[in-house]
């Protein structure tokens, strides 16, 4: 049985939020699969900083943790461990202010690790070590950031793919809902039209086996 993480990148409701409201229908639409969420906003996550550099000194030194120091290297660890435990990661994310959600970030910051998610070779050539891992994204955003002229600017859906093809992974599908609120008279067709896409990316994923 296939394991999924879903990352899940939005704490605001689904009424009103898209991409939160993605996040809800591929749950709904998975069978015969073991899925775990793991909301970024939810968990203790502390920012990706010294504090973690200094744990790290501390721990290999055998020198007592504080708080924030024991905090950010067991949520390190959790991330870890949940990433290592699927199959097929799925990311469930929103554009905000052209990127990803800083709690996502730090998820991201997180499991980026040499020698857990890529390492490089005696040649000094990048090897990403997650290719038994598959990928996915669910994300949205209300303006328009598929254009020749806005798509530079897209650095959210785009990041994330960076990421998963630096760590070797495959990716299965992403599903971009766009536009909505630019154009809020097509909102509700451009909305339906995209939840529709997603109910079947979950289904054809409980059917095909990693």
């Amino acid at each position: 049985m296939k394991n999924i993480l879903v990352v899940k990148g939005n704490n605001r409701p689904a009424s009103e939020a898209v991409s939160s409201k993605m996040y809800e229908t591929f749950i709904e639409n998975l069978e015969g699969v073991n899925v775990t969420t793991f909301d970024v906003f939810a968990e203790d996550m502390p920012y990706f900083g010294q504090d973690l550099f200094n744990a790290f000194a501390k721990t290999q030194s055998g020198e007592a943790l504080t708080d924030i120091e024991q905090r950010i290297l067991a949520a390190k660890q959790k991330a870890m461990d949940a990433f290592s435990a699927a199959d097929v990661v799925v990311f469930a994310f929103p554009l905000w202010n052209l990127t990803i959600p800083a709690k996502l970030q730090t998820f991201i910051d997180y499991i980026f690790q040499s020698g857990f998610s890529f390492k490089y070779d005696e040649n000094g050539q990048l090897v990403g070590l997650m290719k038994d891992k598959k990928a996915m994204i669910l994300s949205a955003r209300g303006g328009i950031y598929s254009t020749p002229e806005t798509a530079p600017m897209e650095m959210a859906a785009n990041y994330i793919k960076n990421v998963v093809n630096f760590f070797g992974m495959e990716m299965i599908d992403e599903i971009i809902i766009e536009g909505h609120n630019a154009a809020p008279d097509q909102a509700e067709r451009i909305i339906k039209e995209g939840l529709e896409k997603v109910a079947e990316a979950a289904k054809k994923l409980s059917a095909v086996p990693v």
